[in-house]
């Protein structure tokens, strides 16, 4: 089952998995998201996220073996509510979690956030601290806290994902690389802060593909895993290029190999509230434990971004490989 079908990374899992005949997908809807992909092997469901008893008889009548928990609020524009992202980004997580302990041998995977961790001016690793005053940082903070207490007192099978920056197909609305492609499309300038924060940005498609091997390694590990205590049955992973460009640097190395004619307006913009200025993923435990890493060039993601939802904009395709890491 997976939650946040309709946005980025939802919508990148179920585009790895619409075709496979040993994966059957449940995704949720909310009433107002838009439609998703379905096919032979995804259905929809529509339901208000709040409504505990109609989620409970969902799940039951599913009984799905991996709940996938990717939905979220508070990074478009206009800006949610700052209590309306806390009941959202907490209270949801908490009551899925809480439906999944329902259901025999039921994995639940969160999808938090790199903006959950204390900054700490390096690679962020996964025992770091969590400690941040970023709204939607600290939301999913809290709900990764909480979702890991719950799932020791509970006995539930998690694997927490802690993304950092990432971009690609389903990604046209507000954030950063489709007002970039808006900005070259309407021959507009793009303003921006100094650029000096550093940042680690990868695609959307590289994030999916490191849910789906979550969902596998968790199920291998449920199989050998007797007699271990509940707290060692959580895993966390971050998943992220690694890399340590400021976003000056990543911006306008995208920009070049789209072939992109666009002014980028660097300090036009003072720093956002709260954003952090050092914001890389140490990647060494998902690297190792579910033989993930990036496959797919950020630049190549933006590329198929524009393909999709900016077809009128002239764009160079660049290669598809990731970079050689700096």
């Amino acid at each position: 089952m997976l939650t946040g079908a309709s946005g980025t990374l939802g919508g990148n899992f179920l585009r790895q998995v619409q075709r496979r005949d040993d994966v059957r997908v449940l995704a949720l809807l909310r009433p107002e998201s838009r439609a998703t992909l379905e096919g032979p092997s995804v259905e929809v469901a529509r339901l208000d996220s709040f409504d505990r008893v109609h989620l409970d008889a969902i799940l039951r009548q599913f009984q799905p073996t991996s709940v996938v928990h990717c939905a979220a609020t508070g990074m478009e524009f206009p800006k949610t509510a700052w209590f309306d992202l806390i009941r959202f980004n907490v209270d949801l997580t908490v009551n899925l979690c809480e439906c999944a302990a329902a259901i025999p041998a039921c994995q639940f995977v969160y999808v938090s956030t790199g903006l959950a961790y204390r900054p700490q001016g390096r690679p962020l690793a996964e025992d770091d601290a969590l400690d941040t005053q970023h709204p939607y940082g600290a939301s999913k903070a809290a709900a990764d806290l909480l979702v890991r207490s719950a799932a020791a007192e509970f006995d539930v099978p998690l694997t927490v994902l802690r993304p950092f920056g990432f971009t690609g197909i389903g990604d046209d609305r507000n954030r950063l690389f489709p007002s970039l492609l808006r900005a070259a499309a309407t021959g507009r300038p793009l303003a921006m802060s100094p650029g000096t924060q550093v940042r680690d940005h990868c695609s959307a498609q590289d994030i999916a593909h490191g849910i789906w091997r979550a969902i596998e390694t968790g199920e291998a590990d449920q199989a050998g895993e007797t007699g271990r205590s509940p707290a060692a049955r959580t895993r966390i992973y971050n998943l992220g290029s690694g890399r340590l460009d400021p976003l000056r640097t990543l911006l306008t190395g995208v920009v070049a190999e789209l072939g992109l004619d666009i002014d980028l307006q660097f300090g036009a913009l003072p720093f956002s509230r709260f954003e952090p200025m050092h914001l890389v993923a140490d990647t060494a435990r998902a690297r190792s434990e579910l033989g993930w890493q990036p496959r797919q060039n950020l630049a190549h993601a933006v590329w198929q971004l524009a393909q999709s939802s900016f077809p009128g904009l002239s764009v160079r395709e660049p290669q598809k490989e990731p970079r050689e890491s700096s």
